[in-house]
């Protein structure tokens, strides 16, 4: 669960502020995620657990009205999951996660497997214990299911060597790959990831994203220009919405685009899964993009006639 404090300015270390508001949202990295692959239009079904308390009950209810298949969400005894967000007034955010029944997953059982089995994309994140991450991702390379990783929160320790052998894509935020490589340029820190794993998203706020692969060149996809009010979600709606578009089998150019356009759709609203977008959405954001190229290609294609028209004349 999010609780979030809405605040003009982030305190700083010993500083007490006044809040405008508080809201206490549905979120979590792997449901977010989820979420957001559901609502841009996949069919998805979400391994994880809740607490026995209060925010167990609110969490798996959001999660089946969002149209997450839960039946292998657990229960656990004891306190769920909690994030404790400071939200600014220029949309940055500040988080402390709290795991509680997410400590409870440390491996898969059965039938965990038999689902990662039958995906064609495994979404992962670091919010579980990473025996149970790289347990999935071992299952998902086993079958040939191709397996997208979100490294966050990064661990005090290198990720296992096995967890990224397994995995296909990595998506670190810039802050995330310059704390798993110790570099703060992003395509240094890019190139570095792409000795452990075969391709790398680095997301980079308002300024978009890198894509890296093995044996080709970096290339930046930029992100739409908007107004943001929070930025809590805006990582994972892009990575849900991304994983929905390859999962779809479109190419990486048109995936980045897509998953671009639900991330600045996500951070014009507040809260997390509140602000994910529906499928429509995205492709609504996209048209006049796409309009806007093919009139900008009917005026070159003009000009160009218009010119050959000039220099007919002038022969």
């Amino acid at each position: 669960m999010d609780l979030v404090a809405y605040v003009a300015q982030a305190p700083a270390r010993g500083e007490t502020v006044t809040g405008r508001a508080f809201r206490t949202l549905p979120g979590g990295k792997g449901a977010n995620q989820a979420v957001a692959a559901a609502r841009a239009g996949a069919e998805v079904a979400m391994i994880g657990a809740v607490g026995t308390d209060g925010f167990g009950t609110r969490l798996r209810t959001a999660l089946d009205r969002s149209g997450v298949d839960t039946d292998l969400v657990r229960t656990a005894e004891g306190p769920s999951g909690t994030a404790h967000i400071v939200v600014d007034d220029e949309g940055g955010n500040a988080i402390v996660v709290v795991p509680g029944a997410n400590s409870a997953v440390t491996s898969l059982d059965h039938g965990d497997e038999a689902l990662i089995a039958t995906a064609d994309l495994l979404l992962l994140q670091l919010e579980l214990p990473l025996p149970a991450v790289t347990a999935g991702a071992r299952t998902a390379r086993a079958h040939g299911v191709r397996t997208v990783l979100t490294p966050a929160p990064v661990p005090a320790r290198p990720l296992p060597p096995a967890l990224l052998a397994a995995t296909d894509l990595l998506v670190p935020n810039q802050h995330e790959a310059a704390a798993l490589t110790g570099r703060t340029d992003p395509y240094a820190a890019a190139r570095a990831l792409l000795a452990d794993v075969p391709e790398v998203v680095v997301t980079l706020g308002a300024a978009g994203c890198l894509y890296a692969a093995r044996g080709r060149e970096p290339v930046t996809v930029p992100a739409p220009r908007v107004a943001a009010v929070d930025t809590t979600a805006a990582g994972d709606t892009f990575v849900g919405a991304l994983a929905v578009a390859l999962a779809e089998g479109r190419p990486m150019p048109a995936a980045l685009a897509w998953a671009s356009a639900a991330a600045a759709l996500s951070v014009q609203r507040e809260g997390a899964s509140p602000s994910m977008p529906y499928r429509t959405e995205i492709d609504a954001a996209l048209t006049p993009a796409r309009d806007s190229e093919a009139e900008q290609e009917q005026e070159t294609e003009q000009e160009q006639e218009q010119e050959s028209d000039r220099e007919a004349d002038r022969v």
